[in-house]
Parts: C-alpha cells; sequence; structure tokens
C-alpha cells in the first residue's frame, strides 16, 4: 500500500510502499500492554534500600535483665519491632529486569505501528534537516505540520540543527530508528518517520 511523502509545509512530494505485514496488524491490547509493563520495569531504578538489625548503628548489649522488670525479655535494641531498629524483609537494590521473547517484541512493535496508521496519526516525510537550529523556527514548522505532540523517527542519532532546536519543544521527541520501542510510539499522538528511517525499519522488521 502506498502513502504520500510529505515536506514540513505539509505538501506531498512523492509515495513510498508501505509494508502490510508491518502497517496492517491486528489491534492487540493485550499485546501492547505486556509490552509498555516489560520496559518501565526494566527503566526502573531499583536503588531503593533500608538497613536491617545487622546494619543499624548501635550496641549488641542486652537491653535490661532478663527477669524482674515486669517486661518482655529483650536481647537487643536493633530489632525491627524497636525504635530506631532495623527493618524487617529490608527492600535492597535489585534489578526488575525481566525477558521478553525477541519475536513477541517485534510483534508488539508492528502492532503500535498498526494502530498509528490506522488513527491516521503516521506521517512519512522525506527529511527533517533544517537550516536553522533556532527553537522558534522548527516550532512554527511543526504548528503547521500540525505535530505539536509527535514522535519524529530519524535514520540516525547526529546531534545537528534540527535534533538541538527540538530540546526544548515540550511534547515533541527525535530518536533513531533502531531505538524505535512502543512506549515511545504508544506517548506520542502524531509519529513522524522519515523516508530513509523508514526504508531501514522495514528491512529490520521484515527480516
Amino acid at each position: 500500500m502506498k502513502v504520500d511523502i510529505l515536506n514540513f509545509e505539509n505538501k506531498s512530494v512523492g509515495q513510498v510502499e508501505l509494508s502490510e505485514d508491518i502497517f496492517k496488524q491486528d489491534l492487540r491490547n493485550d499485546i501492547l500492554h505486556a509490552i509498555v509493563n516489560w520496559q518501565l520495569a526494566k527503566r526502573r531504578a531499583g536503588t531503593q534500600s533500608t538497613l536491617t538489625r545487622t546494619e543499624v548503628h548501635g550496641t549488641t548489649k542486652k537491653p535490661f535483665k532478663q527477669k524482674g522488670t515486669g517486661h518482655a525479655r529483650q536481647g537487643s535494641l536493633k530489632g525491627p519491632h524497636q525504635r530506631h531498629g532495623g527493618v524487617a524483609h529490608a527492600p535492597k537494590p535489585r534489578s526488575y529486569e525481566y525477558k521478553m521473547n525477541k519475536k513477541f517484541v517485534i510483534r508488539a512493535l508492528k502492532t503500535a505501528l498498526s494502530l498509528k496508521f490506522s488513527e491516521g496519526n503516521l506521517r512519512i516525510v522525506d527529511t527533517v534537516t533544517v537550516d536553522s537550529h533556532k527553537t522558534k523556527d522548527i516550532t512554527a514548522k511543526l504548528k503547521a505540520f500540525e505535530a505539536t505532540n509527535a514522535l519524529i523517527v530519524r535514520g540516525g542519532n547526529d546531534k545537528d540543527n534540527f535534533y538541538k532546536s527540538i530540546q526544548a519543544i515540550h511534547g515533541v521527541d527525535v530518536i533513531p530508528q533502531f531505538g524505535l520501542n512502543v512506549y515511545d510510539i504508544l506517548r506520542h499522538e502524531k509519529l513522524i518517520v522519515t523516508k530513509h528511517a523508514l526504508e531501514d525499519l522495514q528491512k529490520r522488521l521484515t527480516a
């Protein structure tokens, strides 16, 4: 199936063929949900840490004699039931990452791309290079292109004028083709892909 290639004036400058295997997948919310949870789990810092009874500072001396006080016997003031004592089953630094089948990840990416295509929120552009690095100039172009909340996918990760000018624009992000993922696709309204990135993406997902 063919779609128009646009420039940043929102005018057609040609056509390109989209793979039905990539952009015509059935919508599977369960797949998208599973992949988003997997991505967010990998992003968790896992740096939480509290002290156990062996790690808190304090004496190990018996606080009072065993018998005759009228109180329950105690062997230490560092127990979890004591004030300033250690935490029982204390959380420690860990990784929340877990494995995900590669074919499942690819299926989810195709599903997310198909969703944007079916919504009419997929745009293929010829190029995203600009002469000026000023944010106000690229903001005007994006507004005319109706892309105030968009994910822009390019072939490479060059820190050129376009990349620099886009950094201060809220709601618009730029990523290289090889970094395209389900979570970023779903959290943006529009998906803008350059012609060069589309060619590489279709080769990667059909390989």
